[in-house]
């Protein structure tokens, strides 16, 4: 699983953390869910249950992916000019998609909250939240999915959202503990060269050049085969000229 994230995410900081929880679960989701309704068929004693839960997971899936391209819905101002219009809904205003999308993710969670897709709801919910700049409401869900065991990937694509949550917000010495703890921690399901490089850029923007610098360098001895290699290099580089 982390090779093929780490190679979702080569684009270095041009994939944000939010960025890369949402592209990642575009892209993987469907497989995702497969595999868990494949699971849950095996798991059920009697064809009626299994028909009836497989049905309820298909429904939630549905109401989900309604929701993520709701979410993920073009605006005006991103259209190329002269282009076809897309299928579907395009929005005015961020503010306007993100709104309608967190109801969306919200009814999604209501009605299924008990099965992956009304959790991942949850989950996309608190990102839209996020993007709208309500962050007190989206840390106190991103802290709590973050603190869960059952999935270690929803665990850790929550505690990356709530790091950059917490940069938003100026929170910097939060945002800079959520990171070290995914560092120590040998269990997180995302890749650490990453994470490395997006706390190398928290603490140069906060002008703490020392710890951006160290936080670069450990990049580069720990994984010198990394994607964001040559970048961590170019800034390692300049904090050590201009110091």
């Amino acid at each position: 699983m982390k090779k093929e994230l780490k190679r979702q995410i080569k684009q270095d900081d041009l994939l944000t953390g939010l960025d890369l929880a949402t592209h990642w679960m575009k892209e993987h989701f469907r497989e995702v869910q497969i595999a868990l309704v494949a699971a849950l068929a095996l798991g059920a004693g009697a064809y009626g249950v299994t028909y009836f839960r497989q049905a309820r997971t298909l429904e939630a899936e549905r109401a989900f992916g309604e929701a993520l391209a709701t979410f993920h819905a073009p605006l005006e101002a991103e259209l190329p000019a002269g282009a076809p219009r897309p299928e579907g809904t395009v929005f005015k205003e961020a503010a306007e998609r993100y709104k309608k999308a967190a109801g969306e993710f919200d009814g999604v969670e209501r009605r299924y909250g008990s099965l992956p897709a009304g959790r991942w709801a949850r989950y996309y919910g608190a990102l839209a939240r996020v993007e709208m700049g309500q962050l007190g409401e989206a840390e106190k869900v991103l802290q709590e999915l973050a603190a869960g065991t059952a999935n270690p990937l929803e665990a850790s694509l929550a505690r990356l959202a709530l790091a950059e949550s917490y940069g938003r917000a100026g929170k910097t010495s939060q945002a800079v503990s959520v990171y070290r703890q995914m560092l120590d921690d040998t269990a997180a399901a995302l890749p650490k060269d990453h994470v490395l490089m997006r706390l190398g850029s928290l603490l140069e923007e906060e002008r703490k050049y020392a710890e951006a610098g160290a936080s670069y360098q450990r990049l580069l001895d720990t994984f010198p085969a990394s994607s964001y290699t040559a970048e961590a290099k170019r800034r390692f580089d300049y904090l050590r000229s201009a110091s």
